[in-house]
């Protein structure tokens, strides 16, 4: 086995040191994102069946979402175990602040539809707030990698996190700014009003 499968192993391995509450806030967290890829999937698949014309931009949602998805499911069990109290100060409120601005600006993204613009302010400032987080959280695990308290799994998934969420948000934001094209049809063909 090479090194960097046998590292993975056991990192990912770290999972049946699980508690109770280590399960609950990874299947929430894994849960609500899974959810996230599943329902821009599924969404684009009733428009695509309905005759809407999407554009490439629009399929970079839910692939960025995957992922951001599998990044996070091998990031979150080493933050649930071996890096857990590290992650107890200041780091903790880092994940909550890209938390809160990420959610937020995929919501409101989604409320700009189709020409709520005063929503797509907001989301712009959230989703500059989610990057510019991301980074300092980046800073704070690349200053734990050099001093030797973190290992390359966690700097891989880390990798893979922020690319998963730049390709996802791009997109989302291209898509938005071409008018969301197909969305009316979609929107039609789920029964709603476009």
């Amino acid at each position: 086995m090479s090194p960097a499968r046998a590292a993975v192993r056991v990192y990912v391995g770290r999972i049946r040191e699980f508690q109770p509450v280590d399960w609950a806030v990874y299947l929430a967290w894994e849960g609500s994102m899974t959810l996230l890829v599943a329902v821009s999937a599924a969404f684009l698949a009733v428009g695509r069946s309905a005759g809407a014309a999407f554009p490439a931009e629009a399929y970079l949602v839910p692939a960025g979402a995957a992922v951001f998805t599998v990044a996070i499911a091998v990031d979150t069990i080493g933050h649930r175990t071996v890096y857990k109290e590290v992650l107890r100060g200041g780091e903790a409120l880092v994940h909550h602040i890209i938390i809160f601005a990420a959610a937020g600006s995929c919501v409101l993204l989604c409320a700009a539809y189709p020409r709520h613009a005063m929503a797509a302010v907001p989301a712009a400032v959230l989703t500059v707030v989610s990057f510019v987080y991301s980074l300092v959280d980046e800073a704070l695990h690349w200053h734990r990698y050099l001093s030797r308290r973190s290992d390359p799994v966690e700097m891989w998934s880390h990798a893979f996190i922020l690319i998963g969420h730049a390709t996802m948000m791009a997109g989302w934001w291209r898509f938005y700014l071409l008018g969301y094209p197909g969305v009316g049809l979609t929107l039609r063909a789920l029964g709603g009003a476009a």
